[in-house]
């Protein structure tokens, strides 16, 4: 008798197959986009160049200064940037079940925003320069950064406290995101109603989200959060698969759904609160790559989650090369232009329909 042979296990290894085909694909665009936007610029160099330079392998100085002290340090802050930014909105969509999560809806960013205003309102860190290039900064970016960390922080804590008291309901938090942003956003709109005009400028200045601003030190702590964060997510990317199918299902699976739900938006937030306090507001990365992922490869966060990543870095680095090179020698915030691309496209899936 012929027995017909378990095609399963077959079609199993053909799912993980395209899966990883796709991650693969991915990390090749993310290199290519990486060497591309260190190669272009106001002063183009050949990529054999830059792959040489970053193999050590000896150039001519200028060609050195230009890579090492000014582009890559550029382009690896908007690698770890848009890979944390969109890590933490595809974990927040995930707990909270919720296509809308992300650290602007949340209110994390305004609360950002309000940090910053405060700072150069109240504490005077931003001044006017006589450099025409440079008229108004901020002139004490550590305390400007820490104060803007502390209201994000603050922010999530408030989202927690209200989630706690109605028992981590996924729209609550949403809600209350939205409220806490509101709020924030009135704050700062009455600090700028007051200020003057070098303290309005160093504000407007400061929510222009741009990855020029990390030096090597705040490239390296935005590094070591987000890759800290990725792995534990990774780790308990399972817990996620059961919540997407339900909270009850996870539950009788022996996950603690709010547990786990609450540790997640304290870490996401705290990785979003680190990039955004040192760049600025760079929205859209966390709300759009979990969409153009999840449609590509599903909901199995093993693979979503490392495909999100890679796909917040590809789309802010890629952002980054445009604000740089769109309208030389004029340099634009990067913030501009995620919010240029990523609006289009959310609408677009909007349209074409979220499965």
């Amino acid at each position: 008798m012929h027995l017909k042979p378990d095609t399963a296990p077959t079609k199993y290894q053909q799912y993980i197959h395209r899966k990883v085909v796709f991650l693969i694909i991915c990390l090749c665009l993310l290199f290519f986009v990486f060497i591309l936007s260190i190669s272009l610029g106001a002063v183009s160099i050949p990529p054999i160049d830059v792959l040489k330079t970053l193999l050590n392998i000896e150039m001519p100085r200028q060609t050195e200064l230009i890579i090492r002290q000014i582009r890559l340090p550029q382009t690896l802050t908007a690698l770890v940037a848009g890979a944390g930014l969109a890590l933490a909105g595809v974990v927040l969509q995930s707990v909270l079940n919720n296509p809308l999560g992300s650290p602007i809806t949340l209110g994390i960013s305004h609360a950002a925003a309000f940090g910053a205003a405060f700072s150069v309102m109240i504490l005077g860190t931003g001044a006017m320069h006589s450099s025409a290039a440079d008229a108004v900064r901020i002139v004490n970016h550590y305390l400007t950064t820490l104060v803007s960390f502390s209201f994000c922080i603050l922010s999530s804590l408030l989202i927690l406290i209200i989630s706690r008291i109605k028992r981590g309901a996924p729209e609550v938090m949403i809600l209350a995101g939205v409220a806490l942003g509101s709020l924030f956003t009135a704050g700062t709109m009455f600090l700028q109603y007051f200020a003057d005009d070098t303290q309005l400028a160093a504000m407007v200045f400061w929510t222009f989200g741009d990855t020029s601003r990390a030096t090597w030190k705040e490239l390296g702590i935005i590094a070591v959060t987000v890759t800290l964060s990725f792995f534990y997510f990774i780790y308990f990317s399972w817990n996620y698969n059961a919540i997407g199918s339900g909270d009850e299902t996870a539950k009788s699976l022996g996950i603690n759904v709010e547990t786990v739900r609450i540790i997640t938006m304290v870490i996401a937030s705290f990785g979003t609160a680190v990039i955004i306090s040192f760049l600025g507001i760079i929205g859209f990365v966390g709300l759009i790559c979990p969409h153009i992922i999840r449609r590509i490869i599903g909901d199995d966060h093993r693979f979503l989650i490392p495909g999100t990543v890679l796909c917040g870095s590809i789309l802010l680095i890629t952002a980054d090369l445009i604000s740089r090179t769109i309208l030389l020698p004029h340099v634009l915030p990067v913030a501009i232009i995620t919010a240029f691309l990523g609006s289009p496209l959310f609408i677009y899936l909007l349209i074409k329909g979220y499965r």
